[in-house]
């Protein structure tokens, strides 16, 4: 009788361990998945911007200063590796597409431009799609932390290495309240 307790209680401790290992690794896969989902959408963005600019460049040929910057964040972007490092190069590209716009708005016949709307339409809908495969990534970090730090799945996880994940974070320039003018 001892014998049969003692393989069940052997029994339901190996199932546990099984299932907790599987639970952290598909969420870890997520994470894979969901980060792959930001690249993507990372990637679109990098094809949209060179005609952006070449559209723009037709109307402000002397803002030549402002287009070696989108080029060289876009050149960032696609040599970024890593989450830390895709967040700064995202970053920087965010703050160029700004001053290109910015340049623009003094150009009317520019802004009235299909193609320019077009591709501004584009730029805007990836930029969406960008905001969601983050807060998507985000969601599946927290998951995963989470099932890595709670008791008893945390003796578990240490055993087997699993560590923390980052977020795909906002820079304090992000936080910064805008200043809309009228």
């Amino acid at each position: 009788m001892t014998m049969y307790i003692l393989l069940g209680i052997l029994a339901v401790a190996v199932i546990y361990l099984w299932v907790t290992y599987n639970g952290l690794v598909t969420a870890k896969v997520r994470i894979s998945e969901a980060f792959s989902q930001i690249d993507v959408q990372l990637k679109r963005r990098a094809d949209l911007i060179p005609n952006l600019v070449e559209t723009v460049k037709g109307y402000a040929k002397h803002e030549k200063a402002i287009f070696e910057d989108v080029t060289k964040a876009r050149a960032n972007m696609l040599s970024a590796k890593g989450i830390e490092d895709k967040a700064q190069a995202n970053n920087q590209m965010t703050q160029t597409l700004k001053s290109l716009f910015a340049v623009a708005e003094n150009y009317p016949t520019l802004k009235a431009n299909e193609n320019f709307k077009q591709l501004q339409d584009e730029l805007e809908d990836t930029e969406n799609k960008i905001a969601y495969a983050r807060q998507f990534y985000n969601s599946n970090v927290m998951n995963y932390n989470t099932k890595i730090k709670v008791f008893p799945n945390v003796v578990i996880a240490n055993m087997l290495h699993f560590v923390p994940m980052e977020f795909f974070a906002a820079t304090d320039s992000e936080k910064k309240e805008i200043a809309v003018k009228f």
